[in-house]
């Protein structure tokens, strides 16, 4: 097999490096990459020649360039739900904060330094209950968008005693599946908002949820609701949040997100990002990315693309050359690549083709060599992206 050259951007979890194998070259230098790994950073596909497949190590393809990579011919992965469970602790915690007003006693400890026992017992006992809060008991939590890391908000809330509203446009059924029977799900966004104390978002940035979160979707919520966004912050229009929380409809906004509108806000929790950094979440953000690429360069295989279809298919032990083929979804492609290649006198062992409406996807099985003018052959027609071949002999 060919040897397959890493980039790294951002730090990458060494976890997971460590399951490249002595068949890879990995490097935060490398120039010219077959694949990259990467975090938060933008990564812009056409800026690599070489490149076959990028990896994001989290859930939120936002930073890459997906629809230039698709036009490349290049799969984008990302790892969803291996940071589902840091995001979720993080929500209740921020949840906890700011119904228990920490956040606030905390600065008013800081303020006691300086006194002695006595008094600083006498002043704690006169201001506590100026930080008297709430129990997310009997609250009801919506939650928008219901994938890896929404399931685990709204099964939290309910081991917490809070009713919980779920709502998801596009519903995966294997995440569905994995919801509490406490649960409710709504069959609008209009349910969630009209009975939601507390609203968690955790959809994914895309057009039709940039700005979701807007002063339409904000006037529905009641009086005095709390806004939760671990998601991305453009999904949150902030000018429609602060005028809320000055009307009075928010009584609270936490965020991952910082903005300058938002800093210093009385009414306004902010965190640095920090919903997947836990050592757990990155080392299997990491190794779930390496995994994808590793099956991806090695035998074409694709497994939580966000831009190709999910095709996987074990080759046999006659195999000599696998062939991958990426088209555009038009009719046609499967007889003129068959036609093409059994022309040429190479026996086609297996053919494995998958589609995700927009992409086909061909993982074609040869038991001889396929020549150059064949691959130009195939290359040459106008619905074809991409080949790549991978020898097994």
């Amino acid at each position: 097999m060919d040897r397959f050259r890493i980039k790294t951007v951002d730090r990458i979890s060494q976890e997971g490096l460590v399951r490249f194998d002595s068949r890879y070259s990995v490097s935060a230098e490398e120039v010219d990459p077959h694949a990259i790994i990467v975090r938060s950073s933008k990564i812009d596909t056409a800026a690599w020649p070489s490149l076959l497949a990028v990896a994001r190590a989290g859930a939120g393809v936002n930073n890459i360039t997906v629809e230039a990579a698709t036009a490349q011919g290049v799969c984008v992965f990302n790892t969803p739900g291996a940071n589902a469970n840091a995001v979720a602790e993080l929500v209740f915690v921020m949840l906890g904060v700011e119904a228990r007003n920490i956040h606030k006693g905390m600065d008013f400890c800081q303020s006691l330094a300086g006194i002695d026992e006595s008094e600083m017992s006498s002043r704690v006992e006169k201001q506590k209950a100026a930080f008297k809060g709430f129990e997310l008991s009997g609250k009801t939590l919506g939650v928008i968008g219901l994938g890896k890391i929404g399931v685990r908000v709204a099964n939290g809330g309910a081991l917490r005693q809070m009713r919980v509203i779920g709502f998801d446009p596009s519903p995966a059924l294997e995440n569905i599946h994995l919801l509490s029977p406490d649960v409710e799900l709504s069959r609008s966004l209009a349910g969630v908002l009209r009975n939601a104390d507390i609203l968690s978002i955790h959809v994914p940035l895309n057009s039709k949820t940039e700005g979701l979160v807007n002063a339409e979707l904000l006037r529905q919520l009641p009086p005095n609701a709390i806004l939760v966004n671990y998601a991305r912050p453009a999904i949150v229009d902030n000018e429609a949040v602060l005028a809320a929380l000055a009307a009075g409809t928010l009584a609270g906004y936490i965020t991952d997100f910082p903005s300058p509108p938002l800093i210093n806000h009385p009414k306004v929790i902010l965190s640095p990002h920090l919903g997947a950094s836990t050592e757990e979440s990155e080392e299997q953000c990491a190794c779930m990315a390496v995994r994808e690429l590793t099956s991806y360069l090695e035998y074409g295989h694709v497994t939580h693309s966000v831009n190709f279809p999910t095709v996987e298919s074990i080759p046999s032990a006659n195999v000599h050359t696998r062939l991958i083929m990426i088209n555009r979804d038009i009719p046609g492609m499967i007889g003129f690549v068959s036609y093409t290649i059994g022309s040429h006198g190479i026996n086609i062992g297996s053919y494995l083709n998958e589609s995700n409406g927009q992409i086909g996807y061909n993982i074609i099985d040869l038991e001889n060599p396929i020549q150059e003018e064949v691959l130009a052959k195939i290359q040459s027609h106008e619905g074809v992206i991409r080949l790549r071949t991978i020898r097994f002999v």
